[in-house]
């Protein structure tokens, strides 16, 4: 028997993008599976839908999965959609059913954690204090102070050349309204974003970054967002200051934080290398699978 559909509204829906739900129910009206379908609003993206979908363990292989997968696609023709990327963890169950249905692989991605209970803080709060001719940083916590929002806002571009393989991610445009609007979702989940800046020293301007948000009571773990430099700033070794000093400032700030984690594209190889130079350890990877509509 086909499971019933029961497509939802999302409230969380932002400026960004929008997002449709469909629940699965079987016979008995227990929720059995789910489909979400993040469809991106911003210009350079409206090409795009993001595709999470889950089905209850002792409910696969029941033709579950492929009916929410199906209303999803739906969706995405209709809103003129011209790619559908999804992610799973390498060798899960929602990788073979991907790969299964037509989807294909073009990114892999690393996730790594740094357990701050047995990380070097001693040598990461020596590589945080180590001079770096011709720049210095800066620190904020929410939105970026408005004395740097243009420039750092124009360092966004530093995301631009991001290893992304085959992935038809479009072209993301930051401005000062999309980066203060990015700060307010965090601040609205409840979480503390914290972002550490290198600025250069001859002009005052945002060359590179390091994002880090924490949950709301200081626990558990906390998560990288992006870290990256400008390409005419590059060799300096500013992205490995950078994140050294968030983790020390999340230590100070947050004693009952347990780890950072992070992802980092399989071929980026200087951010993996300043993720191996901090201590951060491989916990598995993830495939980013693409469907063309």
């Amino acid at each position: 028997m086909s499971p019933h559909l029961t497509p939802l509204t999302d409230p969380r829906s932002g400026g960004a993008s929008r997002r449709l739900a469909w629940v699965a129910s079987g016979a008995d009206g227990a929720p059995v599976g789910t489909a979400y379908l993040r469809l991106f609003t911003r210009e350079g993206q409206q090409h795009l839908a993001e595709l999470e979908l889950a089905v209850h363990q002792a409910e696969r292989r029941r033709g579950v999965g492929t009916e929410l997968l199906d209303a999803a696609l739906a969706a995405a023709r209709a809103a003129r959609r011209r790619s559908v990327i999804a992610q799973a963890e390498q060798g899960s169950p929602a990788d073979l059913f991907l790969a299964a249905r037509g989807f294909r692989r073009v990114l892999a991605l690393t996730y790594a954690r740094l357990p701050l209970a047995d990380a070097d803080l001693d040598a990461i709060g020596e590589l945080a204090q180590r001079p770096h001719p011709g720049y210095r940083l800066t620190e904020w916590d929410g939105g970026v102070p408005p004395e740097l929002a243009r420039t750092y806002a124009d360092s966004r571009r530093a995301m631009d050349d991001m290893p992304m393989e085959g992935t038809d991610y479009g072209t993301v445009v930051w401005d000062v309204e999309r980066v203060l609007a990015a700060a307010d979702a965090v601040a609205g989940r409840g979480e503390l974003l914290h972002t550490v800046a290198s600025v250069s020293v001859a002009d005052g301007s945002v060359v590179g970054f390091s994002e880090l948000v924490v949950p709301g009571d200081g626990r558990g773990d906390g998560l990288h967002y992006g870290t990256a430099v400008l390409p005419e700033h590059r060799g300096h070794g500013l992205a490995r200051w950078m994140k050294a000093h968030a983790i020390r400032r999340a230590r100070e700030r947050h004693p009952e934080l347990a780890g950072l984690r992070t992802d980092t594209a399989a071929g980026n190889a200087p951010m993996l290398a300043v993720n191996d130079a901090l201590g951060y350890v491989p916990t598995h990877r993830s495939v980013e699978y693409q469907l063309d509509l």
